[in-house]
């Protein structure tokens, strides 16, 4: 009996022996491990997100690794340099000179007053324009510090510097368009005649009726919606949302043609070959400088908007034009309409059944041509 005992306390102290060996061998981390895990997963991520969002530098014409100058360019007081493309009859015999703003995704060669204007319209009124690459398209230098006010200064100083006189004429198309609002804010002395064709809008312009801006807002797809708040509320975000497959980037970049009207469906099946070769042109120094910086720009911050402008041409001698189509999906005629009822000064022209691509409808270049010029509509 007694040695019965003695073998059961041998054996509870065998396992009591092998518990303490078990315990004292286990592996344990070191204080605070999890904390600095999480702390490196954090950074990591971090520095994952800030990559993503970066934008690559642009790949400046003329650069060793950019593309070639081709185009004739001028220097500009900040160094930058900016490229232009004549059109009409030679600068020095003609009778009106004017300057052409480009839209979104386009560039110098796609002046549609210019390309689709008739050769008789232009001998006749001694017609000579001048396209421009806006920075950061074609072969136009980026511009990083660009604002609405350095648009107008830009092609003020591009009229300077070609000779055209103390007072020219602009035309301007979708953002290019909205580039003539800051023209009549900033150079509007050095303007002869102005034309706006269907021009982007902003849809935070601070003296709008938030009904208008909302009625023209809720008329864009969803997917532009967003990409219209991330340009005004999240800027740094413009690129890496333009650029991500999580969400729908902009139905223009995708090249969505739900978006175009049966008009602007029927004027780009004609002209399809050109806009693809210019469209391989227009990016190619990067699209942030160029196609996410006209977002950024155009639904920034503006000190102004279009309702706080004077009439430029208090005595008739000049007119302020503005063309837009009633069925136009990629800026609704919206707030432009609502510009020409708020500003009587404003020679307004709703063309019925047109969409955004209406300039480049045949013979109506030289309607808008003949209207600015010699008050021909």
């Amino acid at each position: 009996m007694a040695g019965e005992v003695n073998r059961k306390i041998s054996a509870a102290s065998a396992r009591a022996h092998t518990r303490k060996s078990n315990q004292s061998t286990s592996f344990k981390l070191p204080p605070g491990i999890f904390q600095k895990i999480l702390a490196v997963l954090f950074v990591g991520i971090l520095s994952w997100v800030y990559q993503a969002i970066q934008p690559p530098p642009p790949k400046i014409c003329g650069s060793p690794n950019g593309p070639t100058v081709t185009a004739p360019r001028i220097k500009l007081r900040d160094r930058r340099y900016l490229a232009y493309k004549e059109h009409g009859v030679p600068r020095d015999v003609a009778k009106y000179k004017i300057i052409y703003v480009h839209g979104f995704n386009s560039g110098r060669h796609d002046a549609a007053v210019a390309t689709t204007l008739s050769p008789e319209v232009v001998e006749e009124l001694g017609i000579y324009i001048v396209s421009f690459d806006r920075p950061g398209y074609g072969e136009s230098d980026p511009n990083p510090k660009r604002t609405v006010k350095s648009m107008a200064l830009d092609i003020e100083e591009l009229a300077d510097q070609l000779g055209l006189g103390s007072k020219f004429y602009v035309i301007g198309y979708s953002m290019g368009g909205q580039v003539i609002w800051s023209c009549l804010k900033y150079i509007p002395n050095r303007l002869a005649g102005v034309t706006l064709l269907a021009p982007a809008v902003n849809y935070w312009w601070p003296h709008f009726p938030v009904n208008i801006s909302n009625e023209a807002f809720n008329q864009k797809t969803p997917q532009d919606q967003w990409v219209i708040r991330v340009a005004h509320y999240t800027p740094w975000l413009v690129y890496w949302w333009n650029t991500q497959k999580l969400f729908p980037a902009s139905s223009v970049l995708a090249g969505n043609s739900d978006i175009l009207s049966s008009q602007d469906k029927e004027i780009m099946s004609q002209i399809s070959a050109r806009k693809n070769f210019a469209s391989q042109q227009v990016t190619q120094q990067g699209e942030f400088e160029s196609l996410h910086r006209d977002l950024i720009v155009g639904q920034g911050a503006w000190e102004f908007d279009p309702l706080d402008l004077e009439n430029p041409f208090p005595n008739n001698e000049g007119f302020v034009h503005l063309w837009h189509g009633n069925q136009d999906r990629i800026v609704p005629v919206t707030m432009n309409r609502y510009i020409a009822q708020q500003l009587p000064w404003i020679l307004y022209h709703e063309l019925s059944g047109a969409g955004h691509f209406f300039p480049l409808a045949d013979g109506t270049s030289n309607a808008i041509i003949k209207a600015l010029l010699v008050g021909e509509y």
